[in-house]
């Protein structure tokens, strides 16, 4: 799976994960919360089956402009409608959190592969007297 950043108007709504495959389109399921969000390219409904927590789902249009939201406790369906192409997951009470609403265009910005060490490993832990002690100065978490 893929990692990224959903922003808003250039801001950062929050962290994002991407999925690849069917497989990956369930991530949410059996945990038990969720940090962030979960982008599902080409998702037009979401089920809940076998959820352990309710979610907030944002169903997005080919420009990814919000087309509708909504909450889903386990065991639930919804859809998105004519217009949705894909869906942002996140847990219930999220989206509001965030002041994201129907209409929003938002934005996908994916963190490119960490082959340089920027994951924390070869030096960035800062025993080499780089910056970085903690992967979060911007360049290395790949935060825009």
């Amino acid at each position: 799976m893929r990692s990224g950043w959903l922003l808003r108007d250039g801001d950062v709504v929050c962290a994002l994960e991407l999925a690849d495959s069917p497989a990956e389109r369930g991530a949410l399921r059996g945990r038990l919360g969720c940090e962030g969000a979960l982008h599902v390219d080409g998702a037009r409904t979401v089920h809940t089956a076998g959820m352990k927590f309710p979610i907030d789902v944002a169903f997005l249009s080919n420009d990814l402009t919000v087309v509708r939201m909504a909450r889903l406790k386990p065991w639930r369906v919804a859809v998105g409608g004519r217009t949705a192409r894909s869906a942002v997951q996140t847990e219930a009470g999220s989206l509001e959190r965030w002041g994201v609403r129907v209409g929003d265009q938002l934005e996908v910005r994916e963190v490119p592969n960490s082959t340089d060490g920027a994951d924390g490993a070869d030096g960035a832990d800062g025993a080499d007297g780089a910056d970085g002690a903690d992967g979060a100065d911007g360049a290395a978490s790949g935060m825009p």
